[in-house]
């Protein structure tokens, strides 16, 4: 069961003894710090440093010691000590270092006995010189760490955009509620005043049955307001974490911050141009479909050298005793060098690897040719829609003027005796009606606004 929690120094804008409140900026702040999806991007992104450490882990020098002896019937077949240094490098060239002591009876011919040293060098002539297994899986590992962040970026849009609709949402329905609030006092004071008037003789008694039905249709009314705010104070509650990584319950007794407006729209782009060539920038989607060419682009790489033979080269200087290149004749004395070709003949596997890492490349070249299309479309619509809100919105302000004009007109003719309640509570219904349609606009103009910085990829920079 949540935690019923009240974060008044962070949540809050609350003085003592005044309404608790909720601005949108705080609430901003509260998602991006305690939401869990936060904190699970932020894991996401160390995995992708601990497996880059991994890939980095093919390139470390490696110490080893290798040690044997055998005897049998009394007789040391062999004793052999055998420690050794190696030292991968970026280009494929490994160095390596070590010394051999043997001693025994029993020695193959080739072995010599006593102590050896021996540094020594092997390179790639061919295949693995300019790309090998190793650099390939560094390499990806890199941009898998790009990737996290880019994930992070896109996951944080998507979290943000859900948030700030939920907050818009309860926004409107309490501004909706405050409105339906308003109707049914005035109601409520407009038949206290006919039931005077009646005992004074003024008005006939059925003024009063009209009035009491329009005091109990705002009641109504008022009730499943009431029951929308409940709904939209949860909702927005899903979003609402403390730093314990605990659920908090937003308080029934916390508002929005009046005037509040969505303060953060302030730095929203609503330049059309503008927010395409941001996306086709830094898209954080279009960005991990460029991490995947490149990531295709280095595994075309690595199958291409598939398609090379393999030649190999190593030499190791020998010498008594410790490693010393004192004195060093590098190929008249003292050395041991070899050389290994290997080429398939056909090369069946090389081709087939190759054409299939090339076929995967220029699928995800279509994949992010088609993905731009998309995105740049999904803006266009966003910013029509915008611009559709602020036309109707201007519209709806000056009809809801015009119907509150009528409502008061209505009310001095029913003061002067040239009205009914009937007129005035026709009046009063379609002014509320024009009313909540002006704060439904207002609200799909605030989402509007946020989904398109979301759909242009910035929504978490701003």
């Amino acid at each position: 069961m949540k935690n019923k929690v009240l974060l008044f120094l962070l949540v809050f804008n609350v003085s003592f003894g005044q309404q608790k409140t909720l601005s949108s900026t705080d609430y901003w702040q509260i998602v991006q710090n305690f939401h869990p999806i936060v904190k699970q991007t932020l894991i996401e992104i160390k995995q992708s440093n601990a497996s880059l450490t991994i890939a980095r882990g093919a390139f470390d020098p490696i110490l080893e010691h290798y040690s044997t002896q055998k005897t049998l019937d009394g007789k040391n077949y062999i004793e052999y000590h055998a420690p050794s240094l190696s030292i991968p490098t970026w280009y494929g060239i490994e160095f390596n270092a070590g010394i051999e002591n043997i001693r025994g009876s029993r020695l193959d011919i080739s072995q010599t006995v006593g102590q050896t040293s021996y540094l020594g060098i092997q390179i790639p002539l061919a295949k693995n010189l300019l790309m090998d297994k190793r650099r390939a899986v560094l390499q990806q590992a890199k941009i898998m760490q790009k990737m996290a962040i880019q994930d992070q970026r896109s996951e944080l849009n998507k979290l943000l955009l859900d948030a700030m609709e939920s907050y818009i949402s309860w926004v409107r329905n309490y501004q909706a509620f405050l409105l339906v609030k308003a109707n049914y006092q005035n109601a409520s004071n407009r038949l206290e005043f006919v039931k005077k008037s009646v005992e004074f003789g003024d008005r006939p008694a059925l003024d009063t049955l009209e009035a009491l039905t329009q005091k109990q249709t705002f009641e109504n009314m008022l009730t499943g307001k009431m029951l929308d705010v409940a709904n939209a104070r949860i909702g927005l509650s899903a979003y609402l974490w403390n730093a314990n990584n605990n659920p908090v319950d937003l308080a029934e007794d916390v508002i929005p911050t009046p005037n509040d407006e969505v303060r953060l729209l302030a730095n929203a782009d609503l330049n059309l141009q503008s927010l395409i060539d941001k996306a086709m920038q830094n898209h954080p989607e279009l960005n991990n479909y460029r991490n995947k060419l490149d990531v295709l682009g280095i595994e075309k790489r690595l199958k291409f050298q598939s398609l090379l033979p393999k030649l190999d080269l190593s030499y190791n200087h020998l010498s008594r005793g410790g490693p010393s290149l004192y004195g060093a004749s590098f190929l008249e004395n003292n050395y041991k060098y070899g050389v290994k070709f290997e080429l398939p003949l056909r090369l069946s596997e090389g081709r087939g690897s190759y054409q299939a890492a090339k076929l995967k490349l220029e699928n995800e070249q279509l994949n992010l040719n088609q993905k731009q299309v998309q995105v740049e479309i999904k803006i266009r619509n966003y910013f029509n829609e915008f611009e559709a809100l602020q036309k109707q919105i201007r519209t709806q302000e000056s009809a809801y003027k015009n119907f509150q004009s009528l409502v008061k007109a209505e009310e001095l003719r029913f003061d002067n005796g040239e009205s009914s309640l009937f007129l005035i509570n026709s009046r009063e219904m379609k002014s509320l009606e024009a009313a909540e349609k002006l704060v439904d606009l207002k609200a799909y103009l605030q989402k509007t606004t946020f989904a398109m910085q979301a759909s242009a990829g910035i929504l978490y920079e701003n």
